[in-house]
């Protein structure tokens, strides 16, 4: 599987493309199989504006910080695949691996803090939410959504095609290349919607089993760091040399890691807030039950020791 400890020394030759700022900003992709991916992500910007119109319409709020996110996330997508960016996924190893990243952990994220289901439930007519509904509670959509799976998921995805063969397959091949992305998109989505995600799962984990959750990646992001860092071949001697393997192995392992540690930071927003509404409920229920019942703080029935006498 680690092909690139057991593949004979190849010295490469070909150096990756310096990145320079007018590529960045210029390089545009306009190719047959990514110009429809534009429309897309204009077409959910305005299914999901549509959304919020529809709840205002009939009364409810819906948060613009969700909005934002959500917009936030295509962005992150259409930056790295459609681009500047992106003009370097198939000669610069760094570049490459900054485009894999935001399409499995960056994006990902925004999308999920949008509660791209949710609004979507809230503002379809009743018909469209039991459609919604059944393929969410479908057998498939669960098996993918258990968050072993998940985790497995991503995990195996990011160790496959870093140190197989796969990643050479995909330059030369521009049809699965551009599948990747969709590939690595997707697992994002499912492993990290399945911790920070706003919208509603049906595997519902503890805060401290997330906190586990997020924890397994360290060292799964170190493990695959380390292998490009310190491997004697180049991932692919074609296109990239060995010191631009060990750079983009240093920057998928530094960056990874960073990641990791935002996603851990809104985990423990998330986590503070959660306590926080349970102790506004828990004051709110007892003042209700009070008010309802004078008698009962005396009784101690409200889980409240009445007051004892002096000890003589």
């Amino acid at each position: 599987m680690l092909a690139l400890h057991l593949a004979a020394p190849v010295t490469a030759t070909v150096l990756s493309p310096p990145v320079t700022l007018h590529q960045l900003l210029t390089g545009f992709q306009t190719d047959a199989l990514i110009l429809p991916t534009y429309g897309i992500e204009v077409a959910l910007v305005v299914w999901y504006v549509a959304c919020v119109r529809r709840l205002r319409q009939k009364g409810r709020h819906w948060s613009p910080w969700r909005t934002a996110s959500f917009v936030a996330g295509l962005a992150c997508v259409f930056f790295v695949t459609g681009s500047g960016i992106a003009s370097y996924d198939d000669s610069n190893f760094v570049m490459h691996v900054v485009q894999h990243l935001v399409l499995m952990n960056v994006a990902p994220i925004f999308l999920g803090l949008g509660a791209p289901i949710t609004i979507a439930l809230q503002a379809a007519t009743r018909p469209l939410q039991s459609r919604i509904l059944r393929v969410l509670n479908s057998r498939p959509v669960s098996i993918v959504t258990f968050p072993v799976m998940a985790a497995a998921i991503s995990y195996v995805t990011m160790i496959v095609y870093f140190l197989t063969p796969a990643y050479s397959f995909s330059l030369r091949h521009p049809l699965f290349h551009d599948y990747t992305h969709l590939h690595f998109l997707l697992a994002g989505c499912i492993y990290w919607w399945v911790v920070i995600g706003v919208d509603h799962s049906r595997w519902r984990m503890s805060f401290p089993a997330k906190l586990a959750y997020l924890a397994s990646g360290i060292p799964v992001n170190a493990i695959l760091g380390i292998a490009l860092v310190n491997s004697r071949l180049s991932i692919d001697p074609a296109a990239h040399t060995v010191s631009d393997t060990h750079a983009g192995g240093a920057v998928l392992w530094g960056i990874g890691e960073l990641i990791l540690i935002a996603g851990l930071a809104i985990f423990f927003v998330q986590w503070s807030n959660y306590d926080r509404r349970e102790a506004i409920r828990t004051d709110r229920r007892l003042e209700r039950e009070l008010a309802e019942r004078p008698d009962a703080l005396a009784g101690g029935t409200l889980g409240l020791r009445p007051p004892q006498p002096p000890a003589e």
